[in-house]
C-alpha cells in the first residue's frame, strides 16, 4: 500500500470517527451539546485535526445530515419494495418516515430541521439527499395523475414533516398520531 493511500484512508476513518461522534453526542445530549471542542475531546484529537476536516460544526451538521439521508432513503426503499400494492407503499413509506423521526430526532433535526449549508431540491444536492427525495417520489407516482410529481412530492413530504415536526414539539396530541397519519395517506393515495 502507498504512503498516499495510506493517508487517504486515515483521513476517510478520522472524517468517519468525528461524524459518528457527533451523532451519537447529538442523539444522547442534543446538538447544543455538540462543539468542536467537545468532539475532539471525545474522538481524541486536537482541534485543528477537526478543522483539518470540517471547517466548523455546520460542516460537520452538514455531513452528518447527508449520511442520515442515506439511512432514511434505505429505510423507505425498504418499506415501499416489500409492499403488496401503491396504496400500501404510499403507506409504508409514510410510517417509516414517521418511525425514523421519532427514533433519531438530532439525526432528523439535523437533516431537515436545522439550517445546514445543502443544496436541496437543486441538481447539485448530495446523491443521498435525492435518494431520500426519490423514495418519496416512487411512492406518490403511481398518484401523481396531471399533477406535477416533484410537486406532489414536496407537497406529501411537508405534510409528513409538518405532523412530525408538531407531535415532536407538543403542538399535537400524539394519541391522535396514527389517526392524522392515515388521513394524509388517505387524501394523497386517491
Amino acid at each position: 500500500m502507498s504512503i498516499q493511500t495510506r493517508r487517504e484512508r486515515e483521513r476517510t476513518e478520522r472524517e468517519r470517527l468525528i461524524v459518528t461522534a457527533a451523532r451519537e453526542l447529538a442523539e444522547s445530549e442534543g446538538w447544543d451539546a455538540v462543539t468542536t471542542r467537545r468532539l475532539a475531546a471525545e474522538i481524541e484529537y486536537s482541534q485543528p485535526v477537526l478543522y483539518s476536516h470540517f471547517k466548523g460544526k455546520d460542516a460537520i451538521m452538514a455531513a452528518v445530515a447527508v449520511e442520515g439521508c442515506a439511512d432514511i432513503a434505505a429505510e423507505l426503499r425498504a418499506a415501499r419494495t416489500a409492499a403488496s400494492g401503491p396504496q400500501q407503499a404510499l403507506a409504508a413509506v409514510g410510517a417509516a418516515y414517521a418511525a425514523f423521526a421519532e427514533r433519531r430526532p438530532a439525526l432528523y433535526d439535523a437533516m431537515f430541521t436545522l439550517a445546514v449549508d445543502l443544496p436541496f431540491a437543486t441538481p447539485e444536492a448530495p446523491p443521498p439527499l435525492k435518494a431520500a427525495f426519490g423514495e418519496l417520489r416512487e411512492a406518490i407516482r403511481p398518484f401523481a395523475g396531471d399533477d406535477n410529481l416533484e410537486t406532489l412530492t414536496e407537497t406529501f413530504w411537508s405534510g409528513l414533516h409538518g405532523l412530525m415536526t408538531l407531535m415532536r414539539s407538543s403542538r399535537l396530541r400524539r394519541a391522535d398520531h396514527d389517526k392524522r397519519l392515515a388521513i394524509l395517506i388517505s387524501r394523497f393515495a386517491r
